[in-house]
């Protein structure tokens, strides 16, 4: 339902543990856990276990490493995630992506290769290993 979404938003935001604003630039490497919001200019790298959120306007010149990602602005990079990727309707993405999860809004832009099954695999083989 529409209130889930913005509970869940809400939430992310509340767990926000970095913030680059728009009109910022930052080089370098990038580990977290939580929730990450990025609207201005990145390049390098992004680990984390949590999720990161690109916003309309920023430019994500980086690999990652992450939990989740959802892409508002332009990214390029290869991009590797453990639960789901979501292109919003004005994202762009030129990479490669290994996801259990891949979605894409109408108007969403991907140059690149996905890859689920192996990471479907991964995740099933870890799960009857518990």
């Amino acid at each position: 339902t529409k209130e889930y979404g913005m509970w869940e938003k809400k939430k992310r935001l509340d767990d926000t543990k970095a913030f680059l604003g728009k009109g910022a630039e930052f080089i370098g490497k990038l580990i977290f856990t939580g929730h990450v919001r990025i609207d201005g200019d990145f390049q390098g790298e992004i680990f984390g276990q949590g999720a990161v959120d690109i916003g309309e306007g920023a430019l994500v010149k980086a690999n990652m490493e992450v939990g989740s990602v959802f892409i508002g602005g332009e990214v390029k990079g290869n991009i590797d995630v453990k639960e789901k990727i979501n292109i919003h309707s004005t994202g762009k993405l030129a990479g490669d992506v290994k996801a259990p999860v891949f979605i894409m809004e109408e108007g969403a832009v991907f140059d690149g290769q996905s890859r689920m099954s192996e990471v479907k695999e991964q995740k099933r083989i870890a799960l009857a290993g518990k």
